[in-house]
């Protein structure tokens, strides 16, 4: 997966720094992810995919690419939050990590949804004016957003926190996880009691597996392996749904990134179920049940490019308890918390 790249590429950037610093990041004319594309770029379509996404449910449409956010680049990472959507884009995915750092283009976009069209997708920015940093592995919810980061001033990858004040988002601060955690990428449930996260810590079943913590008073606890969906392979990139009765994640599928999902009854997780295979992962869902996911282009054992991919469901809202889905409707029509 994309991702797993990119936080190999956010480790590497610590030793990149110290060449880095004396270097000037983009400050003339604003580059747009367009703009920035390189001139060989390829954009892969549905027609020319040579290994599309595979659907093994009937609950959902077949998928296809999300309109208004894709480009001939890599977008990748996604995560939706109520109206706003959010991904991490690079216009060149093979090009040095340096590169990436200083382009002034690769990082963390948000778009947000006005009756039913995407807009425009903006650079979410995280970090003072011509200092140098790498974010991405967005998560938000309310008005805080969790996001990794290799920046100035830290040694190695790091999590952090955003606040969403004045129509941008600010304030941010390394958040507060026990290192020894050894914190992935993460998922807090609706009602923040539990984190979910993927980490290679100690005590798991081998590989990347998924872990849940749970939250008293305020302070995360000891870390317990989510036994029934974790395998000697690699698990990761959880997504719990809004009711809280869904694991989503990324599981290998006849060696290849596939999106699986457990159920969770009488409070344990259920065996997991193959939902897309072929080059999918990293799955988000939003209240109307819709899967977006990452897609990626393969050609002779290259990735070309990624494109952020939907299958809509057919029918059904997640229910939250003790709210109808009258209000979580309007609820959804009243949020708006983008750059």
């Amino acid at each position: 997966m994309m991702n797993q790249k990119y936080i190999v590429i956010l480790t590497l950037i610590t030793v990149l720094m110290s060449c880095c610093t004396n270097q000037t990041v983009h400050d003339t004319q604003p580059l747009t992810r367009e703009s920035s594309l390189p001139e060989n770029a390829v954009k892969v379509t549905p027609d020319t995919d040579l290994y599309p996404p595979i659907l093994h449910s009937d609950e959902w449409e077949p998928p296809v690419p999300m309109e208004g956010i894709n480009t001939a680049g890599a977008e990748d990472s996604p995560f939706v939050y109520e109206n706003d959507f959010y991904f991490f884009f690079t216009p060149d995915p093979n090009i040095p990590v340096e590169d990436q750092l200083l382009d002034g283009v690769t990082g963390i976009y948000g778009s947000h949804n006005i009756n039913g069209v995407w807009s425009t997708p903006e650079r979410v920015v995280l970090q003072k004016a011509g200092n140098l940093s790498l974010d991405g592995c967005t998560f938000v919810q309310g008005d805080k957003m969790w996001f990794c980061s290799a920046r100035e001033g830290y040694t190695g990858v790091h999590w952090f926190t955003a606040e969403f004040r004045g129509g941008k988002w600010t304030d941010w601060k390394e958040a507060d996880f026990d290192p020894e955690y050894q914190v992935g990428e993460l998922h807090i449930t609706a009602d923040g009691s539990k984190l979910y996260f993927h980490s290679f810590r100690p005590g798991g079943k081998g590989g990347l597996d998924i872990w849940v913590s749970k939250n008293q008073e305020g302070k995360w606890q000891t870390p317990i392996n989510v036994e029934a969906v974790n395998t000697s392979e690699n698990e990761g990139w959880p997504f719990i749904t809004p009711n809280g009765d869904e694991l989503w994640f990324n599981r290998q599928y006849k060696g290849i990134p596939a999106v699986f999902r457990s159920k969770k009854v009488n409070e344990e997780w259920k065996n997991p179920e193959l939902i897309i295979s072929q080059f999918a992962g990293e799955p988000t869902l939003d209240r109307e049940k819709n899967i977006y996911f990452v897609h990626h282009f393969y050609k002779d054992g290259t990735m070309i490019e990624a494109d952020i991919y939907v299958a809509y469901h057919k029918s059904g809202t997640f229910v939250l308890p003790g709210i109808s889905p009258l209000i979580l409707f309007f609820g959804i029509l009243l949020v708006y918390k983008l750059k």
